[in-house]
């Protein structure tokens, strides 16, 4: 699933709206990795942990060439799925019942005093379709080998 399809999953939550799933997806995201970036670990219950881990210089070797190469020092992201999530995957544990997206009812116009009625708008007079004339087919030919079988 990709960001375009998670925020179409999420749009029934939001009244079908994609503009606010997206806003939501974006400063959930922008949220974990701002505190990722200030070296916070984000935690969320049942789903896992989102933290910033230092990775130390060390010595590697170039697969092609065989060649011993150092590799230097980064920061990296990583997530560690919590048990429950854990669970869910392994089929240990049902993931129970999609929350049912909340459909609120749309507001009523307020009545106006004097409605006035739009002009009826005149209907184009449909056009008789152009008629085709039929494609003639060329014969089939016949292979040396299916006339040699006839024979």
């Amino acid at each position: 699933m990709n960001k375009a399809q998670f925020i179409a999953a999420l749009a029934p939550h939001f009244n079908g709206s994609k503009k606010e799933a997206a806003h939501a997806v974006d400063v959930v995201f922008d949220t974990i990795v701002r505190n990722m970036s200030a070296g916070n670990d984000v935690m969320i219950n049942d789903f896992g942990k989102f933290k910033k881990v230092d990775r130390k210089a060390r010595m590697g070797r170039n697969p092609f060439t065989g060649e011993t190469i150092k590799i230097k020092a980064s920061k990296k992201a990583r997530f560690l799925p919590a048990k429950a999530l854990k669970e869910i995957i392994a089929g240990d544990r049902k993931l129970g019942p999609a929350p049912k997206p909340e459909v609120k009812a749309a507001p009523k116009p307020a009545a106006k005093k004097a409605a006035k009625k739009a002009p009826a708008k005149k209907k184009a007079a449909k056009k008789a379709p152009a008629k085709k004339k039929a494609a003639k087919k060329a014969p089939a030919r016949k292979t040396k080998k299916v006339a040699k079988k006839r024979k």
